[in-house]
């Protein structure tokens, strides 16, 4: 738990109380009404800190939510480079839109509903952060060239943000980075799922090409590798 001393961040809070009359039901009825209120006030703040700043910038991965048409969350793990998160300012972020599955079912959510949360974990120590704001999808970005191979930016302006107690974080060790994270002078290597022989007629001719270069893999082959963790 981290209290906040910053007096701007308490009462320059446009957005009010982080809570509804559903969460202050549960806060009664199960005792927490006092801490829930100090954690209200003094710990959820509407910017990031300096220290939150560093902590994001420090990450190579998070997990985004976002909102679909019918109100459905959904969450999706984000990872590149250390610093995949470019930090802009105490409410502003910036995060790139990597090769996919083609579905954009994230970006179509932020482009339709704007609502985002990102949680940051550092699995290690542990340490966590959640923050929450709108987000745009943009094409054309001058950020677009920090990272390679990005094919759009993610512009997130932040509303909410507070450190989580990291008690029940199962602590890991971190061993590598993936290969498939784009690097500037590297080919990267196509996913090894487009190169599995029953999604060739729906890629585009140049990953069907690269797939046959590299080899293709029918279903039990391309399992095997992701039980190996080779995929």
């Amino acid at each position: 738990m981290r209290p906040n001393n910053n007096k701007r961040h308490r009462e320059d809070r446009i957005m009010g109380s982080l809570y509804s009359a559903e969460h202050r039901a549960l806060q009664e009825e199960f005792g927490s009404t006092r801490l829930a209120g100090f954690l209200d006030e003094h710990h959820v703040t509407d910017a990031l800190s300096d220290k939150d700043l560093a902590f994001v910038a420090s990450r190579d991965y998070f997990f985004l939510s976002t909102v679909d048409p019918e109100g459905m969350p959904t969450v999706s793990y984000k990872g590149g480079p250390v610093g995949v998160v470019k930090v802009l300012g105490p409410n502003a972020l910036a995060f790139p839109g990597f090769d996919g599955n083609g579905m954009f079912y994230s970006m179509g959510n932020v482009e339709g509903q704007a609502k985002v949360g990102l949680l940051f974990i550092d699995f290690e120590t542990p340490h966590r952060l959640r923050v929450q704001g709108t987000a745009r999808v943009q094409r054309e970005d001058p950020l677009i060239g920090a990272w390679p191979e990005a094919k759009y930016v993610v512009r997130v302006d932040v509303t909410k943000a507070w450190v989580n107690c990291p008690r029940y974080i199962h602590k890991h060790v971190r061993v590598e980075t993936s290969k498939y994270v784009p690097e500037a002078g590297k080919t990267t290597p196509l996913a090894a799922w487009k190169r599995l022989d029953i999604v060739q007629e729906t890629l585009p001719p140049e990953e069907r090409a690269r797939a046959e270069s590299e080899g293709l893999l029918d279903l039990p082959s391309y399992e095997a590798k992701l039980v190996t963790g080779d995929a």
